[in-house]
């Protein structure tokens, strides 16, 4: 996911795809300590893409507007 397309989406948008981000997060940090992790780089990307939404609500907020 690219900043730009963040950018796009409205900030509830933004909140429910950081929810359904972390709840993936979650479920393959189950499955990396059980050993049933296929692709190991998926962790990094979802944690990446975590921050990305955070930075750019953060940047909203300093804004002062909830939208764009």
């Amino acid at each position: 996911m690219r900043a730009k397309e963040i950018r796009d989406l409205t900030s509830d948008e933004i909140q429910q795809k950081e929810r359904e981000l972390a709840e993936e997060l979650f479920r393959l940090r189950l499955r990396k300590s059980t050993g049933q992790l296929d692709n190991p780089m998926r962790l990094r990307h979802l944690r990446r893409d975590i921050a990305r939404l955070k930075t750019i609500q953060r940047e909203r907020a300093r804004r002062g507007t909830g939208e764009q």
